[in-house]
């Protein structure tokens, strides 16, 4: 058993209500959620948007192999209204991010974890804190209490 640690965003539509429908889903594809974060309310990273976004991580006891994770998450999205551009950043009914699983590293071209991105971002750092603040990213070999306290992201990230 592997615990997942994956990072729900998204800020178009009721995004409470399918936060909620995203963890029944992640329940039922990819295994029991043992913890979540609370809600935070976050400015968009890296582009402009109207609407604050809300934020949260949900800790995952799973069976599945990396791949199968990504898949389901990516399954979930579509589910849930999520549509890709490829035109970068962009607002969103929903996004999983798979950060870490476990300590393992993977660097493959669509799959990197621990999410290659995570140490530079308020929104995903204060929540891990929520539930794993003494967990220590297998690379950087800090916890996420160190990494958020490090963190040069700025932007807003107020509980919701």
């Amino acid at each position: 058993m592997n615990t997942a640690y994956l990072c729900l965003g998204g800020n178009i539509g009721n995004t409470q209500a399918i936060f909620k429908k995203a963890i029944e889903q992640i329940e039922s594809g990819i295994g029991r959620c043992v913890l979540k974060s609370r809600l935070y309310a976050t400015e968009p990273w890296g582009f402009e948007a109207e609407q604050l976004f809300l934020n949260q991580i949900v800790a995952v006891a799973t069976e599945l192999e990396p791949h199968a994770v990504l898949e389901q998450c990516l399954l979930i999205e579509a589910e849930l209204g999520r549509t890709r551009s490829g035109n970068g950043y962009q607002p969103r009914t929903i996004d999983i991010d798979i950060l870490f699983i476990d300590n393992q590293i993977i660097d493959l071209p669509d799959l990197k974890i621990p999410h290659p991105l995570l140490h530079l971002r308020n929104f995903v750092l204060q929540p891990m804190c929520d539930v794993a603040p003494k967990f220590v990213h297998p690379v950087l070999k800090k916890t996420m209490a160190e990494l958020r306290d490090e963190c040069p992201d700025e932007g807003r990230c107020e509980v919701v």
